[in-house]
Formats: structure tokens, C-alpha cells, sequence
């Protein structure tokens, strides 16, 4: 590690702030970069703008020790790491933008021998696109090319690879260090530089590859969750039609010593499952045709709750409606691509009722339901006031409820919160 000691993060997100956290408390001299003015700020004073168990500690420890600084803009460093945000755009096309704005950040400042590694999620052929932008930007630097390799005269100037996150949130820190993580180079020499980084602080195996192999395993990762939980959901939906237990019929069907079917539940969010399937699908559209099914199956999903939901309010005489849960998974406040939150807006829009929410880890209304008539309530009230309830996330505290207070309810089970 003598070498390599100066180490750029560029994004500070879910991934980046964890990420640059423990590097810095490994020893290494850290340089963290956000956009957001708001983060930079936060995170110089030791706090935190994200939540994840024991973060907070971490972070304030590495600002605090100086190993670990933030700026707006990135500085000279040995090793660049990428980690921002790539969503996608209308149509499901990825959007590499806030990638290719990183990379050309970084380019003026490069210098022989830095090792550029992307962690951001991404469609195959990104990480040789980052070395493409880089050579745009520093004409007077040799950028490695895929199936070169470095040999004699070919020897590249700059090192770039891929290695894709692959942490649970809840349990980042802890699989930051404890997953085997596959690293995968534009060439070979990008490969290895970029395992042996990696081997510095990874107690688990650092697996080699090149970098559209690295790029596709991610995705396949989560595809394979995506394409078994629009399995389950379609199941949901049929025994749904038939009048049979879902949760009864999945638990039958898994002691079979080769089946191992997920749960349903109102979609799928979050910023993997349902935004990475799509880039397989962008970059093989008439290869990837199963992985397309399941993951508009999915995207329907809240829908057929939706339509469960009011068919039930419609008995009713000015119904009351809670809805439990706003995250996207149990016990987390992340609600990005959250399908609880789009149930509980358009239950609200289409004026199904008066619509209560219940999301104990938030401490205000979010954004997106701003002005739709949502009440943010405790799960008290929600008992005390609501004729339907709706189960959307499987929250630890939503686990604790009597079914002795569900009796005089309608319940709408969307995520095996209760047996039917």
C-alpha cells in the first residue's frame, strides 16, 4: 500500500461515504467528492446525510482522525474511485451521464500510473467508455483498450477497471469487507492493479475477470432476484384469482430440496432489482426477452394492488385507508423506486379514501407525496382510525401487531405481514 496511499472518491451516496469512510480508517489518506454542497457540508462536520448502522460512527471517526476530507471537486490521488448514481431515462435507457461528468472531472488531474476503478453500477462497455472519456480529455496519455495487453510499447498510462458494489443496505459496512468482489480490467494490467487494491482491505476473495464480464455479473446478480420475485408476484396474483394462500402455497412448494421460490410483495424498488435488469435489456433487447417480462410483471405489480385496494374501499363509506410502510424493503428508510410509496400516492390521487401512511423510520412526509392529501401518522392512530389496512413493507414494528386489533378490519396482505 506504500504506493498507493492518495485515494479520490468521487459521489458520496450510499455507496461512496461507506466506501471512502473505511478506507480512511485502513490508513489510507482519503479525498471524498459530492455536487452537493449540503453533503460536502454534512459530512466535513462528521455527520451523516444517509442511514446505515454504525455509519455514523465510522464517518466521524475518519474526519476526525484527518484521513479523511471532502471537497467539491476532486484533487491528485493515486487511485480514483467512482461511485455516483446511474438511473435511467424515459424509456428505460441508463443514464451514464453523472458517470461521464466523474470521469471527465478527474482527467485533467491524472497522472502516469493512477488507477481509475468504477464501483457504479453499470451497463456493459461503461468502463471502457470511462477510459474513452478520459483519453478524450488527456490526448497526452495512453488509456488501456479492451484485449490489449500490456506488453513492450502497448503499456498503458492509466489503469481502469471495474468493480461493482454488491453490499446490502442495513449491512454495508460489514459486506464492503466480507464479499468476494469481482474486479474486472479494460486490460490485463487494469485487472491486476486493481485486484491488488482491493486485496488491501477485502478479507474475502477478490475474484479477476475482464470489465464487461464484472459489468454483467452485477446485473446478472440482481436480475436473477428480479426474474424469482415476478415469479412469486404472478403467483400472488393467480392464487389471488383462485382463492388460495400465497404464503402457504410458496412454503409447500420450498421444501421441495431443489425449489427455492422468494416472497411477493406490491413490486420491486430500490436502486438495484429494479433499475438493473433494464441495462441488460438496453444492451441485448431481442436477446433479453425473459428478463423484459419479468421486470414489466414487476412494474405492473403495484397496479393489481391498486386495483385490490379500491375494490375493497369501494364497499365502504368513506373509507380510511393505512398503508404500512413507505420504503422499498423492511427496516430501512430508502425509498428511491419504492413501490409502497406509488401504491400509497395513487390510492391518495384517485381518491380511494382517506389515506393514512405509516413509515416508522422517517420523521416527515417525503417529497413525492407532498400536497397528495397523505397523513404521515403512527402506527397507533393508523390502528385506531383505519378500516382498511393495507400491508406494503414487512417492518419490524408492523410485525409486532396483535391480529387481535386486525379482527374488525379489511386487510389487504401484500407482503405475508399475516396469514390470510
Amino acid at each position: 500500500m506504500a504506493e498507493r496511499r492518495r485515494i479520490c472518491v468521487m459521489g458520496l451516496g450510499y455507496i461512496g461515504l461507506p466506501t471512502a469512510s473505511l478506507l480512511a480508517t485502513k490508513g489510507f489518506e482519503v479525498l471524498g467528492v459530492d455536487v452537493n454542497s449540503k453533503v460536502v457540508e454534512t459530512v466535513a462536520a462528521g455527520g451523516i446525510h444517509i442511514t446505515e448502522p454504525e455509519l455514523d460512527i465510522l464517518v466521524k471517526s475518519a474526519v476526525q482522525s484527518g484521513r479523511l476530507r471532502v471537497a467539491l471537486a476532486p484533487e491528485p490521488a493515486d487511485i480514483f474511485i467512482i461511485a455516483v448514481p446511474t438511473p435511467f431515462m424515459e424509456g428505460h435507457r441508463p443514464d451514464l451521464s453523472c458517470v461521464e461528468s466523474a470521469a471527465r472531472a478527474i482527467a485533467p488531474i491524472l497522472d502516469k500510473g493512477n488507477l481509475v476503478v468504477l464501483e457504479s453500477t453499470s451497463p456493459p462497455g461503461t468502463t471502457e467508455r470511462v477510459a474513452r472519456w478520459l483519453e478524450e480529455e488527456r490526448t497526452d496519455l495512453r488509456l488501456p483498450r479492451a484485449n490489449r495487453y500490456a506488453i513492450s510499447d502497448q503499456v498503458s498510462d492509466i489503469l481502469v477497471a471495474h468493480c461493482p458494489e454488491r453490499v446490502l443496505p442495513g449491512q454495508i459496512l460489514r459486506e464492503l469487507v466480507g464479499n468476494d468482489r469481482i474486479v474486472g480490467g479494460v486490460d490485463e494490467a487494469s485487472t491486476e492493479a486493481a485486484a491488488d487494491f482491493y486485496r488491501e482491505f477485502v478479507s474475502a476473495e477478490v475474484l479477476t475477470t475482464n470489465s464487461r464480464t464484472a459489468e454483467l455479473a452485477k446485473l446478472t446478480e440482481n436480475t436473477f432476484r428480479d426474474v424469482n420475485i415476478a415469479l412469486a408476484n404472478e403467483l400472488s396474483m393467480v392464487c389471488n384469482h383462485l382463492d388460495v394462500d400465497v404464503w402457504e402455497l410458496i412454503e409447500l412448494a420450498n421444501r421441495h430440496p431443489r425449489v427455492n421460490i422468494l416472497m411477493p410483495g406490491p413490486g420491486v424498488g430500490g436502486h438495484c432489482l429494479a433499475v438493473d435488469p433494464w441495462f441488460i435489456v438496453d444492451s441485448a433487447p431481442e436477446q433479453a426477452r425473459l428478463i423484459r417480462t419479468a421486470r414489466e410483471l414487476n412494474d405492473e405489480k403495484p397496479d393489481f394492488v391498486v386495483r385490490w385496494t379500491e375494490s375493497r374501499a369501494a364497499r365502504l363509506r368513506d373509507p380510511v385507508i393505512a398503508c404500512l410502510g413507505l420504503a422499498y424493503k423492511p427496516d430501512i428508510d430508502d425509498l428511491r423506486e419504492s413501490p409502497a410509496l406509488d401504491i400509497t400516492r395513487r390510492l391518495a390521487r384517485d381518491a380511494a379514501g382517506r389515506v393514512l401512511a405509516v413509515e416508522p423510520n422517517i420523521g416527515e412526509l417525503p417529497p413525492a407525496l407532498a400536497g397528495s392529501g397523505v397523513e404521515l401518522v403512527s402506527l397507533e392512530r393508523a390502528m385506531e382510525e383505519a378500516d382498511i389496512v393495507v400491508a406494503l413493507v414487512a417492518h419490524r414494528q408492523f410485525r409486532r401487531i396483535p391480529l387481535a386489533r386486525l379482527q374488525e378490519k379489511i386487510l389487504i396482505n401484500v407482503c405475508g405481514l399475516w396469514r390470510q
